[in-house]
């Protein structure tokens, strides 16, 4: 049985109605890291690992939650939303942003599981919190579109769960659209599709199993030295607020010889952004081989220059740049852990999963976990006729 047939049953069987189903994708980041924090761009895109959901509205002020993968259970009411430091969390800080932005709502049930590997750094978090966002707005006709729905959820992670993520998560798996990856402005929150050819690719992840607890302290700590060159800049340029406004020709002149680890950190920066520029503008062109060249740079960036790598993130992206039929790898995410994303021919597909496996297993006597995406349609009902 997959997994909506059990939802919807779970569901019909707790609460005697049929559901409205909605999926909520999860998301991968093609190139851009540790641009969002600079004002910079961002290239994700939403995937066909996902969040399902099975919802209906209630007579009364209840919520009833049941978490089908855990086989847990939760239940509040929209007159006690207080944090409970569980995954519920992430479905009542939703409903207080709806509440707290003057929306009228009532209680509801919802049924949920999913299909994105946890810990794989896809943003199930922000899956469940759209989800959530997009179930409330059909179920009480609260007419919001879909940016003001994933700045909800955004406030929910930042102030309910406690999280200072950035917005990129929320877009990408409300925004994105099959075929395509989204050119995310960080400042502007100003975007556009390119197209994304998946004829013959496959986005492969490849889990470190590296979960390093660095993440959050040199994540602080990057963005302090980022902030330190540009307050540094300033002097000389005092029109510039980010790392968005600043040339290649400003560091080599003010910061190369001075202060050589900020010239390093904000050099990857502002080289990333150029290498997203450069890569939107070759998949216009359907040159994904141009593409893939530039997220091995966007990895040796963030192995060299950024310093958040680590020795099993580079041994992947290493042994993938070996094999016939990988256009691209780098590390994804924060770093110090977690996965590579590679663009592989899907006739290679094989090739490459056997190989990495047994190549990092004696590299560094661990395993990978393996998942094989497309890129696909974000947050959208999949019943729209039962209501």
């Amino acid at each position: 049985m997959d997994l909506l047939t059990q939802l919807t049953a779970s569901y019909e069987d707790a609460f005697q109605t049929t559901p409205l189903l909605i999926c909520s994708p999860g998301r991968v980041n093609l190139i851009g890291e540790h641009t969002d924090y600079n004002e910079g761009f961002v290239l994700p895109a939403a995937i066909d690992k996902a969040i399902y959901l099975a919802v209906g509205v209630r007579t009364d002020d209840a919520i009833h939650l049941i978490a089908h993968d855990l086989n847990e259970t939760h239940t509040s009411s929209l007159g006690n939303l207080v944090p409970t430091h569980t995954w519920a969390d992430y479905i009542l800080g939703v409903v207080a942003q709806f509440r707290l932005a003057g929306h009228q709502l009532g209680g509801f049930n919802c049924v949920f599981g999913g299909t994105i590997p946890i810990g794989a750094g896809l943003s199930s978090s922000a899956a469940l919190e759209n989800g959530v966002g997009f179930a409330l707005n059909e179920l009480y006709q609260t007419g919001l579109d879909r940016l003001t729905l994933l700045k909800l959820s955004q406030k929910a992670e930042n102030d309910f769960v406690g999280a200072k993520v950035g917005i990129m998560d929320m877009f990408a798996s409300m925004m994105g659209r099959a075929g395509h990856v989204i050119k995310l402005d960080c400042r502007s929150l100003d975007y556009e599709y390119a197209p994304f050819s998946m004829d013959n690719i496959r986005i492969v992840l490849c889990d470190s199993q590296v979960k390093h607890s660095l993440v959050t302290s040199e994540y602080n700590t990057r963005r302090a030295e980022c902030e330190s060159g540009v307050r540094f800049l300033k002097i000389f340029y005092p029109e510039i607020n980010s790392l968005r406004d600043v040339t290649m020709a400003m560091l080599d002149l003010h910061l190369r010889d001075t202060q050589p680890l900020i010239y390093r950190r904000c050099a990857y920066v502002v080289q990333e952004n150029q290498r997203l520029l450069d890569g939107v503008a070759a998949l216009e062109a359907d040159d994904l081989a141009t593409f893939g060249q530039l997220m091995y740079g966007s990895h040796e960036g963030l192995s060299q220059w950024y310093e958040v790598s680590c020795p099993e993130l580079d041994t992947l992206v290493g042994i993938a740049r070996r094999q016939p039929g990988v256009l691209g790898a780098r590390m994804m995410g924060g770093g110090f852990g977690g996965c590579t994303i590679n663009l592989v021919r899907e006739d290679a597909l094989d090739a490459f999963m056997a190989v990495i496996t047994k190549q990092y297993k004696a590299t560094t006597g661990k395993d990978t976990y393996i998942h094989v995406c497309k890129i696909e349609d974000g947050t959208h009902l999949i019943n729209p006729t039962v209501h």
